[in-house]
């Protein structure tokens, strides 16, 4: 298949996707668990290809998504609250210090910047550190953000330890998915450009790709910035989805869930990511659900099912998927129509010519 044909095949499934999303949103239950997976999982597919930007092509072992997702819902919401309803948000600090509004697609925007401000400081000191050592520092300044962010001192600008809420949020399941859409399209042209293959160089040898003439602090700094810059839109997403932000629910867990993502999906694949994102929030938030529930035939209780075993069950999954996929479901390889037909082939192929052989 040629690059015409491919971008035309491409851009028909694109098509093809929004046009089904479309259709869902016009009939079905806004409160289905479906739009659920679908909105969290397009939120959370963004946050896991940047971060896979630094572990997967860059070989930057960070643990600070949380962090940086933090600073982008805060930006958000905070320039996003209507002055109409500030004096309600910020009861507590006398409608707050910051009486203007900043539209929807503009806070977005300054939801990434922000995030990346503060990644680029934090980089200077720490990236000079490697492996386990720079993923223990990027925790521990995640952890440092967020009890920043909750310091009643800064109550003015955070609302401190309280819930900021009545800022804009999205209704619609397409809005994540256009957002994502173009987040991880600009993700993916920034590792097929040159930038991208020096990133992968500094993956692959450190020593071997400076000999090369590669700047190592540069392009570790731009790696670290421009992966917090896209935590940041999804943190903001994800502050829409969940409709109000407090600091405490960016906890360390969120960021091991991400990195879960990209292992499961495969270190050093976009669309691997993006797969095991929607794969991931289904299982954890819809699929598995009836395991938390009491169930009874006749008189008998069916044992084990009761709330807490949908994350026993989920547990043993990932240790499952781990186990047979130990480089994730796409390695380092990434979708493609050619390989789809290749696997087809492959799957059915034999099949049809070992009949064709019986027949003769």
């Amino acid at each position: 298949m040629d690059k015409k044909n491919k971008l035309m095949t491409y851009l028909t499934l694109i098509v093809a996707l929004f046009v089904v999303l479309f259709m869902l949103d016009k009939f079905l239950d806004p409160s289905s668990m479906l739009f659920v997976v679908l909105k969290k999982g397009a939120i959370y597919a963004l946050v896991a290809v940047s971060m896979n930007l630094l572990n997967g092509f860059t070989g930057l072992f960070s643990l600070g998504q949380a962090g940086f997702m933090l600073v982008g819902a805060y930006t958000y919401a905070i320039f996003t609250i209507p002055n109409g309803s500030r004096a309600a948000v910020y009861q507590y600090f006398n409608g707050g210090i910051i009486h203007f509004t900043v539209p929807v697609w503009g806070a977005l925007i300054l939801a990434g910047i922000a995030a990346a401000i503060f990644a680029y400081l934090i980089g200077l000191p720490v990236l000079r550190l490697k492996s386990d050592y720079l993923a223990i520092a990027t925790l521990g300044f995640a952890e440092i953000i967020r009890a920043i962010f909750q310091w009643d001192k800064l109550g003015p600008i955070t609302n401190g330890s309280n819930l900021l809420r009545k800022f804009p949020v999205f209704s619609s399941v397409l809005f994540p998915f256009i957002v994502g859409a173009i987040c991880i399209a600009l993700i993916t042209l920034l590792i097929n450009s040159s930038y991208g293959r020096a990133f992968k160089a500094i993956r692959d040898d450190e020593i071997a790709a400076e000999a090369m003439g590669i700047n190592l602090a540069k392009h570790k700094q731009l790696a670290f910035t421009i992966s917090s810059f896209f935590a940041g839109v999804g943190g903001a997403l994800l502050a829409m989805y969940q409709t109000t932000v407090q600091a405490s629910a960016f906890k360390s867990a969120m960021t091991y869930e991400i990195l879960l993502i990209v292992v499961i999906g495969g270190i050093g694949s976009v669309t691997g990511s993006v797969i095991s994102s929607f794969l991931f929030i289904a299982c954890s938030e819809w699929w598995l659900r009836f395991l938390d529930t009491e169930t009874y035939i006749g008189s008998f209780k069916v044992p084990l099912l009761s709330s807490g075993f949908r994350k026993v069950v989920f547990s043993i999954i990932i240790m499952i998927v781990v186990l047979f996929y130990s480089q994730g479901i796409m390695g380092s390889r990434e979708f493609s129509i050619d390989g789809l037909i290749r696997f087809f082939r492959k799957r059915f192929g034999k099949k049809e010519k070992a009949k064709e052989v019986a027949a003769k």
